[in-house]
Formats: structure tokens, sequence, C-alpha cells
């Protein structure tokens, strides 16, 4: 079977909380970069954050991830836009990656597309409360076409970012348009726990996803799941031929008795080896997803 690629989301928001071991300044963001590299992520997905876990949303937040990050491993690097910390101004959001993607040094692999727009309440089911009723997360289609084209001339890999059926259905827009190139890498974004926008990460939820992936693309797939335990659909998404997005910032994993991002990487390993897959390393990532640019 194909190689697996295993991307690792370190830290997106998450607080420590629920989980100590979450990365936050750009020393912890490196270290922990080496450690997942090491036990088989090929993809470095994160959010620079302050030292007291706040969003950091510079050029030179990310421009000294990066840098620190390069000198430890040869993991792909594939940052933030941002996420609902900052999509007041569209257009802005992509200026981050285009600026590192002009050094070498600092240019990132991959840069996330989501797809469309969703609302982000949280949803309390023991309470029945409603918490962010207003909060909506905003990418307008011409936001989209913007954000394809600039990362098109910047020579950065979109991954684009599912959260529905709908989301799926204007990323291949995109791809009709010109603006993505296959092979695609596409995340489908499930949630659980308070978080409802997404499909829920069981197999129903994938499968929906999968239904309407055409045939006729070349696509390659990966999941995550926003507040729920990935790893206990990782054999099925392994045997489907789909890749992993893994790590404690999308959920602490009480499981395992709340890890580090490496310690679930190598049990992410285990299980997709059981599977009959390998993780693949970041060149053969490179190959993969044709990120020769």
């Amino acid at each position: 079977m194909k190689k697996l690629i295993l991307e690792a989301r370190i830290n997106e928001y998450a607080m420590r909380d629920h989980n100590r071991n979450v990365p936050w300044t750009s020393d912890e963001i490196a270290e922990t970069a080496a450690r997942v590299r090491e036990e088989g992520a090929s993809i470095l997905h994160f959010h620079a954050r302050t030292v007291d876990g706040q969003p950091w949303n510079t050029f030179e937040a990310y421009d000294d991830i990066i840098r620190k990050v390069k000198a430890k491993s040869d993991i792909l690097i594939l940052p933030t836009l941002g996420f609902i910390s900052n999509d007041a101004d569209a257009r802005n959001r992509i200026d981050n990656v285009v600026r590192l993607a002009q050094d070498p040094i600092t240019k990132p692999d991959i840069a996330p597309i989501d797809t469309g727009s969703a609302n982000l309440e949280t949803f309390d089911r023991e309470s029945g409360n409603v918490s962010f009723a207003e909060r909506i997360y905003v990418n307008t289609t011409d936001s989209l076409v913007h954000y394809a084209r600039e990362l098109k001339q910047a020579g950065v890999k979109p991954k684009m970012v599912s959260w529905s059926v709908g989301f799926t259905r204007r990323a291949l827009m995109l791809m009709d348009m010109g603006l993505i190139d296959e092979p695609g890498y596409m995340l489908f974004h499930m949630t659980d726990g308070k978080t409802i926008t997404g499909h829920p990460g069981t197999r129903q939820g994938l499968e929906a996803h999968l239904m309407f992936l055409p045939p006729d693309r070349r696509i390659e797939w990966t999941a995550n799941v926003l507040g729920g335990n990935l790893l206990a659909l990782a054999d099925t998404i392994a045997t489907r031929g789909g890749h992993l997005a893994m790590g404690i910032g999308d959920y602490p994993y009480p499981e395992l008795d709340y890890p580090s991002n490496e310690v679930l990487i190598r049990e992410t390993v285990r299980v997709i080896r059981a599977a009959g897959r390998e993780p693949a390393t970041p060149e053969e990532v490179r190959q993969m997803l044709d990120l020769s640019n």
C-alpha cells in the first residue's frame, strides 16, 4: 500500500488546562517538531502563540518559528492563516505566508485554505447551553479565490480544508478554475464534543465526506477530529487509503493519559503499521503532493 502522510497538529488554540504538553513558544514548537519528525510525522501544522498561549499572528513570530524548526529537522512546514483570530481582514490573512515564501529558508511547503464559512458556536448537551452563538468563521468565495491565486504564485501548496460537503464542492470549484493543481491535498475537518459544525468524527461522518470525492480527480485526502479521538478512526482511515492529521492541538487524548505530541504520533504509527501502511518521509510527501516548486 502507498505510504501514509502523517501531519502533526501540535497546538492549534489548545490551552494547557486539559493537556500540559501543548507547545506555545517558538523553542517549544521547534523541539516538538523534531520529536514528532523522529516518530514518523512528515508535516508540521502549527499556530504561533504567545508565552501565555494567546494567538500571535505576526510575520516575525512565524519567521522565528520556521527558522528554529528547520534548524532541528527536515519536517515540512504548514503554518496556519490564523483561523478565527485572523479573519477580520480577509485579504491580508495571506500576507504572512506570501512574505515567508520570499525567503527559501522560511518558505512554507503547504498552507491551509478553509473552503467556506462556518458558524462556530459550542453546544453543551448536558446543560443545553449554547455559547458563542454569534461567532462566525468568515471565508468568502472572493477571499478563497484570492488565497488560491496568491499561494499558486508563491509556489506554496494549498491544503483544502473541508468542514462539510459544501466545502468540498467549493474546493473542487477552485481546482476546476485552475487555481489549485492536482494532486490536491484535502483535509476532512471533522468535529466532536461541543463543536457541532463539522461532520462528526465517526465512520459515518468520514464516509459522508468520501462519497463526494470525484474519482476522476487526483486528491490525497487526510482527516482530523477537532474535539474528538482521531486515533479511534486511524485504522479505518489507513485501510481506506487516506492520511492522518493528528495532534494534541485538536484533542487532549485522556485515553492515552494526556500524552505529548510525540507519544501520540508514536502510537499512531503503531496503529497504521498494524493496518499495513508505513509513514511517508518528508521527501516522499514532496513527491506525492508534487511540492517541487
